[in-house]
C-alpha cells in the first residue's frame, strides 16, 4: 500500500509516516514508480509495526528507545533465546509501568474521596508510590 492508504491504515499522519522513515523505525519497499522519488511501499508488518511504535510512545517510550527495541529484535529475530530475553524484558518494564499507573490511579481515587469528604489530610502520592 501506498502512504496515503498506509496512513489511514494507521491513523498516523503522513508526515509522521515519513519522520518514522527516516528515523529509521519502518522500512518501506521501494517501488519502481515515481522516478527520482520511488514510491514507498508498505505492507501488513510495517502497519502492524506502526501500531506497536504507538502504543511504545504512548508508555512514555523515545522513538530512540524504540528504535533500539526494533533493532535489536530485528537483528536476533531468528535467535529464539535472544527474542525470549527481548519479550521477558520488555515484558519486565510493561509489567513496572503498570505499576507505576497502577500507584496513580490509585492516589487520584484517593483524591477525589477526600475532595467529596473533605475529612482528614489530604492522601500524599508517596503513600500509593
Amino acid at each position: 500500500m501506498l502512504i496515503a492508504e498506509f496512513a489511514r491504515e494507521t491513523g498516523l499522519p503522513r508526515e509522521t509516516v515519513r519522520f518514522y522513515v527516516r528515523r529509521g523505525l519502518l522500512h518501506p519497499q521501494q517501488g519502481i514508480k515515481g522516478g527520482s522519488r520511488p514510491y514507498q511501499i508498505f505492507g501488513d508488518k510495517d502497519v502492524e509495526l506502526a501500531r506497536i511504535i504507538r502504543v511504545h510512545q504512548a508508555l512514555g517510550s523515545s522513538l530512540s528507545e524504540i528504535g533500539d527495541m526494533i533493532a535489536d529484535y530485528t537483528q536476533d529475530a531468528n535467535n529464539p533465546d535472544r527474542t525470549r530475553t527481548l519479550l521477558s524484558d520488555h515484558i519486565a518494564r510493561l509489567e513496572q509501568q503498570r505499576h507505576e499507573i497502577d500507584g496513580m490511579l490509585a492516589f487520584l481515587r484517593s483524591k477525589l474521596d477526600w475532595m467529596a469528604q473533605q475529612k482528614g489530610q489530604p492522601p500524599k502520592f508517596s503513600d500509593f508510590a
